[in-house]
């Protein structure tokens, strides 16, 4: 038992893979990638930087001394400078020229891109898996005929796997921000204390173009295509607006999900996995509750906000920089990604262990399809000699009686009426053709076979070798 506050998104929630990502040992680890990366472009562009110290600085690159960070940084009330200090005590030839040239934010904003950019590529690929599942679900019940709701009222039929295209769409929105956000995602780069490269202008005694090429080499040293063309002393924080807004978007889109199984599941059409010894309630044993579900939801809700704390931070940056961002950042970009991150292990666990029930399904098609193909009806009779305006008001009865015999506990026996009333003795041997689900449920099964095909397919398919 701890006797100490653990946040849930470590104990309960996260994953390993995105846990350690946060962590602090890789935050300092990249740090370290950072410093190493800024003094091998720095050598390569002819500042006094020899091999020997790159080569000190990569062999205590994951070594990371915490003691000496914690008492240095105690001792300077300075994050970075703390941990300048410790690198140096370990590495005593690159002390010299460790973070030459660089203010705080050279190192700590660029690292925290990195950190992100490895962040989303964890997010990409639990979403590949959700789109893949949930694509194979779609697929496997393209046809299965269910009734559809406007307003949580019965309207007409669609199907299983067209209403899970709805799902799926969501997500493949969000999968193609994802592409554009990491193709685009920029590095902060080499930009000195208030973005203006003064320290790197005077390192290369005014040589221009040797900055802009340092700062070429350095982005591409950390893996970068570019940087953004200006700054001040931190990237623009419309950055981490960004892509807390896509983590919004794909919890949006979960929420979407989690909050439809939870109304189907209620009317007993669709249940989330439930395993063997699992309790549904301490006192009511019978229960099944959408437990995954309802802490998608909940989790939703909470990255939902997130964003637009991103969007205050932003808005609150004064002039070339202030520190307001930090303490938040530390808190809502990691949390937000974690959430994010359980959503959609949650996401696929349920849409790959969905279980349907077509006899339910078509139950409730049952009570509401007679009423939903009076039209079909009204036009066969028509058709064949019957008075529109007579046929509608007959048709209207019979369905105020039928509506008002469920209401009190019965059947629907509203073709009985009709097949009783002689208005309709010319078309009864038609009904049960009219009847037959499959024969209103439009373009459904064709929309999601073009939907998997053209719009899925690529996205999925590559993800698979």
């Amino acid at each position: 038992m701890k006797t100490s506050y653990q946040s849930p998104l470590v104990s309960r929630y996260g994953s390993q893979a995105m846990l350690y990502n946060f962590s602090d040992e890789h935050r300092l680890i990249t740090w370290r990638e950072v410093w190493i990366a800024l003094a091998e472009a720095e050598q390569q562009m002819g500042l006094p930087v020899t091999g020997a110290q790159i080569n000190e600085l990569k062999r205590f690159r994951t070594r990371i001394n915490d003691a000496a960070i914690a008492k240095y940084e105690k001792l300077t009330k300075h994050e970075v400078v703390g941990h300048i200090k410790a690198y140096g005590e370990q590495c005593p030839k690159a002390k010299p020229i460790i973070h030459l040239g660089a203010t705080s934010a050279t190192i700590t904003d660029n690292a925290d891109i990195i950190v992100y950019r490895k962040a989303l590529a964890i997010i990409k690929k639990r979403l590949t898996a959700v789109i893949n599942a949930s694509s194979r679900f779609a697929a496997k019940y393209k046809g299965m005929p269910t009734c559809g709701f406007t307003h949580f009222q019965p309207a007409l039929l669609t199907t299983v796997g067209k209403r899970a295209c709805l799902w799926l769409q969501d997500l493949v929105i969000d999968f193609r921000n994802m592409e554009h956000l990491l193709e685009h995602l920029p590095l902060l780069g080499a930009k000195g204390a208030i973005g203006t490269q003064a320290s790197f202008v005077s390192l290369f005694n005014g040589n221009i173009n040797k900055v802009y090429k340092l700062e070429s080499i350095f982005a591409r040293k950390l893996g970068f295509k570019s940087v953004f063309p200006v700054a001040g002393q931190v990237y623009t924080r419309k950055l981490d607006y960004s892509i807390l807004s896509l983590l919004s978007g794909i919890a949006q889109s979960a929420h979407k999900f989690s909050q439809d199984v939870r109304l189907l599941q209620g009317l007993g059409e669709l249940e989330e996995p439930f395993s063997k010894d699992q309790v549904g309630s301490s006192a009511m044993a019978y229960k099944r509750n959408p437990i995954h579900c309802e802490r998608i939801t909940s989790l939703s809700r909470y990255a939902i906000l997130l964003s637009n704390n991103m969007a205050f931070t932003h808005a609150n940056q004064w002039l070339e920089r202030s520190l307001d961002d930090s303490a938040n950042r530390r808190l809502s970009i990691p949390e937000a990604f974690l959430t994010i991150d359980a959503i959609l292990n949650l996401y696929d666990s349920i849409i790959s262990g969905l279980v349907v029930y077509p006899a339910v399904m078509a139950k409730r098609l049952s009570q509401e399809l007679p009423f939903m193909v009076t039209e079909d009806i009204m036009m066969a009779a028509v058709n064949a000699g019957g008075d529109r305006q007579e046929l509608h008001h007959r048709i209207r009865q019979h369905s105020m009686a039928a509506a008002h015999r469920i209401k009190q506990g019965g059947d629907n026996d509203l073709i009985a009426r009709l097949s009783a009333d002689s208005a309709f003795a010319k078309v009864r041997h038609q009904f049960k053709n009219i009847l037959e689900p499959r024969k209103h449920i439009g373009l459904a099964e064709k929309q999601v076979e073009m939907f998997l095909k053209k719009e899925v397919a690529p996205l999925i398919l590559p993800q698979r070798h």
